[in-house]
């Protein structure tokens, strides 16, 4: 009697975990489509669960605290999808799950995003779980073991068989995520590009790097330092009350410029790398499928073509600076692989180097000064700055700054607008950099040629709000100490092709 007792208590337990499953579904954020989902997209969803579900009562043997452990698993990443959609408009992909990990080693650059709300939330859903088991819920079986792992084979035979048909049988992902989990639901989404990104991947092939121009001598080269600055776009595009003096050196180098123009980038909020893969590789974001969305994790280290190897088989030596750590992204191996001779990191700065959280964007200019001072040869640097980077909210407003980055707009135009004034504290900064790294092209021993562009704009959500959010792009500039040229139209051009404009401006491309 008590091991048919204990089996319907199984099946309850199981019954009633996979409905709340469908139940999660509902709160996530964009919501999956119900009722005309695939039958392959069920059959992957129902195999998942049966086969946590399977695990996990194997282990603890207490039907209702198992379920209760999967639930809270589930939920955990239904918070976390959704905390990304309010700060990126873009939910939870399987890449994405690398960054827990990351969390665990740089916590300020994730978990603010996130809320500290939802980690205590998602810590008492697990100790309500916990407490189920242990204090609640006896164990299933005392002595009919047979009949305990007859259950759970079952079970295990259930979900695998499943998973596997739904894996085998799913729809082809379009790896537009708004798009895909929406049509076929959390599971086989995550699933679909989970296993897409694991087959073998060749790095496209941007033919206007392949076209390069081999001068006739070493000796014509330029200097090439290109930028890549944390968040950067004019706000003024945007909030037209935005202090001009936060733009001198900017509009200077502008007036001047070979080119200039906004950008079209490759992400909104963060997701750095998809910008800077782009901008090094001259392949548009979309053309790298499911890699799109880390082209870090295993793209970049394919090698293949980029704007550092084109310029280091020219003779340049290559120098990326980034003033972070090595690991985050993996930049230490996906550096090397793209090209680059060095690679130098937050251990080549000091602690006087930071200007608030991070290393400041003065640091990063006197660091590249000091490579082209003595630079015989000519040399290409990419640097990646980190002093605008988020989560803005952590930093503390100086009251005068309120009276003076928004100029005509006078003060604060709406309450809780902090974030914006850090942001443009730290935009001052990088209008310095600029002054700067030009003076020292301008100083060096060959012509320079200076490109800055933002990776994406920042992340200022509630700011957003009040105000409305930008466009998405960012702005660019290629100026060249010994160009002639004075002002030119603005020409607006995608990340991609920036890298042919900077070899154009070198006299490399055609």
């Amino acid at each position: 009697m008590d091991s048919e007792f204990d089996l319907i208590r199984v099946a309850l337990a199981y019954t009633i975990g996979l409905l709340l499953t469908l139940l999660l579904e509902r709160i996530l954020t964009p919501t999956p489509n119900f009722i005309n989902r695939p039958k392959t997209a069920w059959l992957l969803h129902f195999g998942c669960f049966t086969s946590f579900f399977a695990l996990e009562f194997a282990l603890y043997q207490r039907p209702f605290f198992t379920s209760a452990m999967v639930l809270a698993g589930w939920f955990f990443l239904v918070l976390v999808n959704n905390a990304k959609w309010a700060a990126l408009k873009e939910p939870f992909v399987a890449s994405d799950f690398e960054y827990f990990l990351d969390a665990l080693k740089h916590p300020r650059l994730y978990i603010p995003f996130f809320g500290w709300w939802r980690i205590v939330l998602a810590l008492l859903a697990v100790a309500v779980a916990m407490s189920l088991g242990v204090w609640v819920e006896p164990p299933v079986f005392t002595t009919e073991r047979g009949t305990l792992w007859l259950c759970v084979g079952v079970l295990v035979a259930l979900g695998a068989v499943s998973a596997l048909i739904g894996a085998a049988t799913r729809t082809k992902a379009s790896y537009e995520p708004t798009a895909d989990l929406t049509r076929v639901g959390s599971v086989a989404f995550l699933f679909s590009y989970w296993w897409d990104e694991k087959k073998p991947v060749v790095m496209p092939v941007n033919r206007a790097l392949a076209a390069v121009i081999a001068p006739a001598s070493e000796a014509i080269l330029p200097h090439i330092v290109a930028v890549q600055s944390e968040s950067f776009f004019d706000a003024r595009r945007w909030l037209p009350g935005v202090s001009a003096h936060l733009y001198t050196h900017w509009d200077h180098a502008v007036a001047h410029a070979v080119q200039h123009g906004t950008l079209q980038v490759a992400a909104w909020g963060a997701n750095t790398v998809r910008t800077e893969f782009a901008f090094l590789s001259g392949v548009a974001n979309p053309d790298l499928g499911v890699h799109r969305f880390n082209p870090y994790r295993r793209m970049a280290l394919a090698g293949g073509l980029s704007l550092a190897a084109v310029l280091k088989k020219l003779g340049y030596h290559t120098v990326c600076i980034h003033p972070y750590a090595a690991s985050f992204y993996g930049r230490e191996r996906v550096m090397p692989a793209l090209g680059f001779d060095e690679f130098i990191d937050i251990k080549e700065f000091s602690a006087g180097d930071y200007a608030g959280p991070y290393v400041g964007d003065n640091a990063v200019a006197e660091k590249i000064a000091a490579r082209l001072a003595p630079a015989t040869k000519p040399i290409f640097i990419f640097a990646i700055t980190m002093e605008n980077h988020g989560p803005l909210h952590l930093e503390t407003v100086r009251p005068a700054e309120r009276d003076t980055y928004l100029g005509a707009a006078g003060t604060d135009p709406v309450a809780g607008c902090d974030d914006l004034y850090i942001y443009l504290r730290h935009i001052a900064s990088a209008n310095q950099f600029v002054a700067r790294v030009t003076e020292a092209l301008a100083g060096a021993t060959r012509p320079g040629v200076f490109a800055m562009y933002g990776d994406h704009v920042p992340s200022m959500g509630a700011v957003y709000r009040a105000l409305g959010a930008p466009d998405g792009s960012t702005d660019y500039v290629i100026w060249r100490g010994d160009s002639p040229l004075g002002a030119r139209p603005a020409t607006d051009m995608k990340v991609e092709n920036l890298a042919e404009a900077v070899l154009r401006a070198a006299g490399l491309a055609p």
